[in-house]
């Protein structure tokens, strides 16, 4: 199977900007891939054809007129629209990738981009929806735990104590690889190509805007914090502290 197929058929890709000549340029590169592609002119635009196009991933600018990329995914989220969503911006500071992040986003990509850090992604987002898809459907009842913490790989549930946390598909796939070596200090490296399924550099920070936004769903409710930054090598989930 190609990397542009998901399944038996090529992967449906939304791509959603207001810019003529952005779009364009993003579905004469995609379908030179192997992807089948849909274009949207805007936020709206692009609610009103996932219903009909039935998108695998979503390609979302975030600003557009009539409707931005945030309130649409927003709008998307809340409607039970569960498809990637990797969202394009020429914002770059920590809290508009967190905004990006809140709002439903899965990845966050920054322009101007290179193309195959573009397609890269995209393959990576891909890939973890193939695999979340089965594992919901075979109802697997294995469960990961540490500490308070329960992560139920079947329903993809996660919950503190008896509190519920609602994680986006990147950050479950990024807790359940700290769930899955407890006390293991894990390496920017190794969580980056575990996660994202590519490398990044080391020094990039998107993996420190996900990391904060898991830990601010995981202590919501004022527990102590699980996973902590070992300063100059990555993270560790411990529940007795680390090196912050």
């Amino acid at each position: 199977m190609s990397p542009a197929e998901h399944g038996d058929q090529p992967a449906r890709i939304l791509i959603v900007d207001d810019e003529p000549a952005v779009r364009e340029a993003l579905r004469r590169s995609l379908v030179f891939e192997g992807y089948a592609t849909e274009s949207a002119v805007d936020g709206l635009d692009a609610v009103e054809k996932v219903g009909t196009y039935d998108p695998e991933l979503i390609v979302l600018d975030v600003l557009m007129p009539r409707m931005d990329g945030l309130t649409a995914a927003r709008r998307l989220r809340a409607s039970g629209v569960t498809v990637p969503i990797l969202m394009l911006t020429a914002r770059d500071t920590v809290g508009d990738r967190v905004t990006g992040l809140d709002a439903g986003a899965d990845d966050y990509l920054v322009k101007p981009f290179d193309l195959d850090e573009l397609l890269a992604r995209i393959r990576a987002l891909l890939r973890r929806s193939s695999y979340a898809a089965p594992a919901q459907a075979t109802a697997d009842a294995r469960t990961l735990a540490y500490a308070d913490l329960r992560m139920d790989l079947a329903t993809r549930e996660v919950t503190r104590g008896e509190r519920p946390v609602g994680l986006t598909r990147t950050e479950f796939t990024l807790l359940e690889l700290f769930m899955a070596h407890p006390r293991q200090v894990l390496t920017r490296e190794q969580i980056l190509k575990s996660v994202w399924g590519f490398e990044f550099e080391p020094s990039s920070n998107s993996l420190d805007v996900y990391v904060m936004y898991l830990r601010r769903k995981t202590e919501a409710g004022g527990e102590p914090r699980l996973v902590h930054t070992v300063r100059g090598v990555g993270y560790v989930l411990r529940a007795d502290g680390g090196a912050e």
